[in-house]
């Protein structure tokens, strides 16, 4: 299978972890050679509930006996994407009411870029330095990070990025301006979270100028940060709303929501201002409707904040400068890259998966499915400091 894995699919990467797979259930992964790994990554935030929830699973299960894909998206009514997103709109502002499918989050990102040169009739698009919204080439554009995007130019013209977090910035948000997009939190640059009410700031700025404020909730979005929304913690609304990764309980999805009169302008002029075959699947949107349901309905959220607290208090170790993010979206930071991929690597010999951040060498990932129990941090938090033991004395 290894020798398959290598020959046969494409990689992202030159050295894959290329762990094998056996099943996964809760917070664990089991691969084929019979080891046990604790998983403090849940798929890159991804597995909100943890492997295979029963909830998630029984709405799967349950819609496989109905129907699978029966027609293009938006053309059939179809129960489980128009019952996802009208309890969406439920949990989210008023002005945030029509959502759009999609079958990932770099598909979201393009479709509110569209949406935001359709409404605006500007062009301009302003993005994060060290932002990651995507692979595909609209996403590409607005990812911060020459270095990952210098092959694929050219990319979409009237791109500018501004430093997140600095207010010195906001004046080159002008009438010209199309969007702002910005995630709620960086994720890419290491979790880098708000300060001195940017984002409010930032808000503020596009109303002066008639811009529209995109936030990119692809990862802090579905509770991870402790409420439903990434920014729900910082007194603001955005115009359009991007989610993705733990919204489908492990199944693949994006959504981009807005205005019902925004997203209106999607349908005509010209008609089928965005499509695709895929987006509201009903099995994936059975699963998303079952998460949703069971993170706003259960005392999952609630809890966050008190496992943020326990992973804060073990944590301390001279190898740990500091520990950003916030609720079950932290990054410990150590002295080097060495370090980080020496604590990665180490770890994953000890049962426990840990992961690297896309532009932030000195992180350490830990975004665990958010059903993790207090035992099972500190079991990981255990082997963790034991790898930060070992390094540390082989140091001396």
């Amino acid at each position: 299978m290894k020798e398959d894995f290598f020959k046969y699919q494409a990689q992202t990467s030159p050295h894959p972890l290329a762990m094998e797979i056996s099943h996964a259930v809760g917070s664990y992964i089991y691969a084929t050679n019979g080891k046990k790994y604790l998983d403090f990554v849940a798929g890159v935030s991804a597995c909100s509930l943890g492997h295979r929830h029963p909830r998630v699973i029984k709405a799967i299960q349950e819609q496989l006996d109905k129907y699978l894909h029966v027609m293009v998206y938006g053309e059939y009514i179809q129960q489980p994407a128009v019952t996802l997103t009208k309890l969406l709109a439920h949990h989210l502002p008023p002005s945030l009411e029509k959502t759009y499918l999609t079958n990932s989050g770099t598909e979201a990102i393009e479709g509110s870029l569209k949406l935001a040169r359709r409404v605006t009739g500007r062009s301009q698009i302003i993005a994060a330095n060290l932002a990651y919204h995507g692979n595909t080439m609209g996403s590409m554009s607005v990812m911060g990070y020459e270095e990952r995007k210098r092959a694929f130019r050219p990319l979409l013209p009237d791109v500018s990025f501004i430093n997140f977090n600095f207010e010195g910035d906001l004046s080159q948000i002008t009438e010209n301006t199309a969007a702002v997009l910005l995630e709620t939190i960086q994720g890419g640059a290491g979790f880098i979270i708000p300060k001195n009410n940017y984002l409010q700031k930032v808000r503020k700025r596009c109303d002066e100028v008639g811009a529209l404020l995109i936030l990119d909730e692809i990862q802090p979005g579905f509770g991870r940060t402790g409420t439903l929304f990434g920014f729900q913690n910082y007194n603001i609304v955005p115009d359009i709303l991007v989610l993705g990764k733990g919204m489908g309980g492990g199944l693949p999805i994006g959504a981009f929501t807005a205005s019902s009169e925004m997203m209106d302008q999607l349908q005509d002029n010209p008609k089928l201002g965005h499509i695709t075959t895929f987006g509201g699947n009903p099995v994936i949107a059975s699963a998303a409707l079952a998460t949703l349901q069971e993170l706003t309905e259960s005392d999952v959220m609630a809890e966050v904040l008190e496992k943020e607290k326990l992973f804060r208090s073990i944590l301390v170790h001279p190898l740990i400068t500091e520990i950003r993010g916030i609720g079950l979206m932290l990054a410990c930071i150590t002295p080097s890259e060495e370090i980080t991929n020496r604590i990665i690597m180490l770890c994953q010999e000890k049962g426990l998966i840990l992961f690297w951040l896309l532009f932030e060498s000195k992180a350490v990932r830990i975004t665990p499915p958010l059903t993790i129990s207090v035992e099972e941090i500190k079991e990981g938090c255990a082997i963790l400091l034991s790898v930060l033991d070992q390094i540390n004395e082989l140091n001396k």
